[in-house]
């Protein structure tokens, strides 16, 4: 991909001034920072007044990716996503699996410049049917996501968020007929979880996926299911129930944990537990629930909930079988199946 010429920042959308600083009002931290500090994500800084951006245009990883790895089993199953993202987050999950770039510490690591709309090239070069702004975190680099889903969308590209939920509403409601689809961690359904292991709240995120599905955007959820953190019946049962009071079509995704970052004391994920969480989401009456990061037999396929004919078959990040038709109906019952399949 050949760089163009940027800005080395862009100013802030989501700002006001503070009397201690400038407010930023894109997350539900509502940072104030004072003058030449960053922020908790450690990617927008007070200059002169003014909050910037330091990663705009500044992607840290770019790769095409099958949309099954983001994971998106609802969502053109086979189809390639251009993958990307830049420095930061807005949370520090102990367990992080990104870690090395989601908290790789404040001011961005220099990079060549990527205009969004070069970026939006590269995967309509790539054949890419998406663009995932993933990997880290795409609230912290709001402005260049928002630019490049633009330039993606008038390629006729579609675009997708793998995210914390960490927004607030206004900019959520700014990617209004931009963003398809998303896929949102829901990390726990403690709020003493989200403080003190994520450094955040647990409210923001389940507001964000009610938001998103009232706004048509498909939305499929992961929780990394920990060990001794947020495995009880209980609490897979307490988010169980959540995702099937906004929409019992919301896929759930439970992922197996390996020990990573500040989490390394901790045992891998059995395949017990995962089996426990299917369960946990059957019983709560969600209509499609899969595990991933462990190998249980048929727990990545999608079946039909009407005649429990086999619809999706995968094998890890393949698709192995697509029997649902582009008007997206089981082909054996013609129950509807919620999706994007063609």
């Amino acid at each position: 991909m050949a760089p163009g010429a940027l800005p080395p920042s862009r100013a802030g959308l989501f700002q006001e001034k503070h009397d201690s600083g400038t407010r930023c009002r894109l997350c539900p931290h509502q940072c104030i920072v004072a003058e030449g500090k960053t922020g908790i994500c450690g990617v927008r800084k007070t200059v002169g007044g003014t909050l910037w951006s330091l990663s705009y245009g500044r992607p840290c990883a770019m790769a095409v990716d099958p949309v099954e790895k983001k994971p998106l089993f609802h969502f053109l199953p086979g189809s390639s996503a251009f993958s990307y993202a830049t420095q930061g987050c807005n949370l520090a999950c102990s367990f992080c699996q990104n870690h090395s770039i989601s908290q790789a510490g404040h001011e961005p690591r220099p990079g060549p410049a990527v205009p969004a709309e070069a970026l939006a090239r590269e995967a309509a070069d790539n054949g890419c049917a998406l663009v995932a702004h993933t990997y880290s975190e795409p609230t912290v680099y709001f402005e260049y996501a928002l630019d490049v889903a633009t330039a993606a969308r008038a390629l006729g590209i579609r675009n997708v968020f793998v995210t914390n939920g960490y927004i607030l509403a206004e900019p959520l409601a700014m990617l209004t007929g931009l963003l398809d689809g998303a896929n949102v961690d829901l990390k726990s359904f403690s709020e003493k979880t989200y403080k003190e292991v994520c450094g955040g709240h647990l409210q923001p995120v389940l507001d964000t996926i009610a938001r998103m599905v009232r706004a048509g955007v498909w939305v499929e959820v992961t929780t990394l299911v920990v060990p001794g953190l947020n495995d009880s019946d209980a609490e897979l049962a307490d988010i169980a129930s959540f995702l099937a009071s906004v929409s019992r079509s919301i896929p759930w995704h439970v992922s197996a944990f390996h020990p990573d970052f500040r989490m390394r004391d901790r045992p891998a994920t059995p395949a017990a537990t995962l089996s426990r969480a299917l369960d946990a989401g059957r019983r709560a009456g969600l209509a499609y629930v899969y595990a991933g990061n462990l190998s249980i037999p048929g727990a990545e396929d999608t079946r039909c909930p009407s005649c429990r004919g086999l619809l999706v078959g995968r094998n890890r990040y393949r698709v192995t079988a697509l029997r649902v038709t582009a008007g997206g109906l089981c082909p054996d019952c013609s129950n509807p199946v919620p999706g994007l399949w063609g």
